[in-house]
């Protein structure tokens, strides 16, 4: 399987700052707008897109949530092994606001599908956008594209796209995974 490097840990620092520019950029204050990061990895891209926010832009107040799609998978019931839901943590509704949905990697869009029809259990927002690490274009199943992207990448459906975060992997990197040489 041959591995080519996306994005190292300089290029990954300077990708999460830049993606924390654009919110900025969009949203001053950021007063009506809270961060909601997709379980289980979009919650590691959320918690620092949050910390960025408030230690490097002293973002005050910042509302951020874990959100739990599991049961709103459209494939929820077509596994081998029954799905085990992660824990759902929106202490906020989300009624009138603007709400970033953040997610690692963007590929079919059924992800989001799923994040969109969640989110409803917990008001109507004014608005959603999309913020994600790495967008793999051209591989939608479903009309769906980021509002913040940090990398756009060109890949096939046997490719695989493996984000590895120091919480998790002992160091932030991006790599592209494919079968082809």
């Amino acid at each position: 399987m041959a591995q080519k490097l996306i994005l190292n840990r300089n290029d990954f620092n300077c990708t999460l700052t830049r993606l924390c520019c654009q919110i900025i950029e969009k949203h001053p204050k950021l007063e009506d707008t809270v961060l909601v990061g997709l379980q289980p990895r979009g919650i590691i891209l959320c918690d620092r897109i949050s910390g960025i926010l408030q230690e490097k832009f002293a973002i005050k107040d910042l509302k951020t949530g874990k959100l739990d799609i599991t049961f709103f998978r459209d494939d929820f019931r077509t596994h081998d092994k029954p799905l085990i839901p992660k824990s759902t943590e929106i202490d906020f509704m989300v009624e009138g606001k603007t709400v970033i949905m953040i997610d690692d990697v963007l590929y079919t869009g059924r992800s989001v599908r799923s994040g969109l029809d969640a989110i409803l259990a917990f008001g109507r927002p004014a608005k959603v956008e999309l913020l994600v690490l790495i967008d793999r274009k051209y591989s939608r199943d479903l009309p769906i594209q980021p509002d913040y992207t940090g990398k756009a990448i060109d890949s096939i459906m046997s490719d695989k796209v493996k984000v590895k975060w120091s919480e998790t992997d002992q160091k932030d990197e991006v790599w592209l995974l494919s079968n082809q040489d």
